[in-house]
């Protein structure tokens, strides 16, 4: 015969397990905001969000649309350099995003169709995190010949 206290504790215990589980994840859902990570605080003051545009390539292969001669990028060599110079620079976060541009440079009679990057970076506005864009932008430029990497930097309301 089976002890009764035995079988009451065998269905008592996985049912406090279930409450606690609940009421964790319940407290954690009410609020909006990540609690306990400083660098995702909840709410952040003196921050701004930075996008970068980046141009990988004519649109369509083999078109030197306009006389640019931008080099192409593949999107190895895009994740190479995002590994190489941009993360290690932000390691916190960062979003990219795919899509279409248009560039008229220097000597151009009309605009190139660009695949192209956007790089989303959002941080404390420092000098050093200021340089840390300047150099993203400079090791861009090396890399593929660009007369210039397109930069929006805006005050941002931040939190995480």
């Amino acid at each position: 015969m089976r002890n009764p206290r035995l079988l009451a504790l065998g269905w008592l215990l996985p049912a406090i397990l279930t409450a606690a589980h609940f009421v964790s994840h319940t407290h954690a859902a009410q609020s909006s905001t990540l609690e306990g990570d400083a660098t995702h605080p909840a709410h952040a003051q003196g921050w701004v969000d930075t996008r970068l545009y980046f141009g990988l390539g004519p649109i369509e292969a083999g078109s030197g649309q306009g006389g640019h001669a931008e080099a192409r990028v593949t999107d190895a060599e895009w994740l190479a350099f995002l590994d190489r110079e941009v993360t290690p620079r932000f390691p916190a976060g960062l979003s990219v995003i795919d899509c279409y541009g248009q560039w008229q440079g220097k000597q151009m009679t009309s605009p190139a169709r660009l695949r192209s990057k956007v790089l989303i970076v959002d941080y404390p506005d420092t000098p050093a995190n200021r340089a840390k864009i300047d150099a993203i932008r400079i090791a861009w430029k090396k890399r593929t010949g660009d007369q210039s990497v397109l930069t929006v930097t805006q005050p941002a309301e931040v939190s995480f």
